[in-house]
């Protein structure tokens, strides 16, 4: 049978059987009960009107063909912050991260990020257990699955979208396809924060590029971080600077639309 680009089947919806963590052994190996609705994945090429056009704006003919997405559309809508915190990052700085976290939740400003690293999975962690909007996008396929409770409860409720920009054919993570998720968390982003990049590493050139947009990039105040903010990266000082500042950056934000860019051309 002949099949998308994407390795899909013409006309295929893939199924997400949601269920609590009774159902699905977690990591500590426990088992729970409760089942939720299933839910759909959806495909959105860039023809759509839901495809969003910051990814154009800022990827160019590096953007996506299709975007995969389970959960509320609606998020993308929001103004969010992309959190990223490599594994190689200070233990000062580790403890920092998650304290943001809690504030980011506190003060209920979307949050958009991979999700991979240890400490990144922490924060998601801390953000399911509070009621804003989470956007998290995957380094390989969006693939039939059973999701622990707390990530389908924020499904069901609205508060969360998970995002990929694979097919079928990409059913691992690897370094190639996390760059260019990376790129993707940061294109959707209106700010992104990097609690630490090593001087002349793979984050500090991510970070040149995100620079190279004309995205705010910010990053703890810290002497660990002091290549990073001479390349001008904002150095945050107070954890209460990046919550308040949760507001729209274009005028209106109840009247955002996708196809309409959220930040100034080049």
């Amino acid at each position: 049978m002949a099949r998308n680009d994407d390795g899909t089947k013409p006309g295929k919806l893939l199924i997400f059987r949601l269920v609590s963590a009774g159902h699905v052994p977690t990591e500590e190996g426990r088992n729970a009960s409760d089942e939720v609705p299933l839910l759909m994945h959806i495909r959105i090429g860039q023809a759509d009107d839901k495809y969003p056009q910051t990814l154009n704006r800022f990827l160019k003919n590096r953007a996506p063909k299709y975007i995969f997405a389970l959960g509320n559309l609606d998020l993308l809508r929001q103004e969010t912050i992309a959190l990223f915190c490599s594994v190689k990052c200070p233990g000062n700085l580790i403890l920092k991260t998650y304290d943001l976290a809690r504030q980011l939740r506190d003060a209920g400003t979307a949050v958009i990020s991979g999700f991979h690293s240890p400490m990144e999975k922490e924060c998601l962690s801390l953000l399911l257990r509070g009621e804003q909007p989470i956007i998290w996008c995957l380094a390989k396929r969006l693939a039939p699955t059973r999701l622990p409770k707390e990530y389908a409860d924020a499904l069901s409720k609205g508060r969360q979208l998970m995002l990929s920009p694979f097919g079928e054919k990409i059913k691992r993570a690897d370094e190639d396809t996390a760059r260019i998720r990376n790129e993707l968390v940061a294109a959707l982003a209106d700010r992104v924060f990097v609690a630490h990049a090593a001087s002349g590493g793979k984050t500090e050139n991510f970070c040149r590029k995100v620079l190279g947009w004309g995205k705010p990039l910010l990053t703890f105040d810290d002497p660990s971080n002091t290549a990073l903010i001479n390349l001008g990266a904002q150095p945050l000082s107070s954890l209460e600077g990046i919550a308040s500042e949760h507001k729209s950056i274009r005028d209106d934000t109840d009247q955002r639309d996708l196809s309409t860019p959220r930040h100034p051309a080049e």
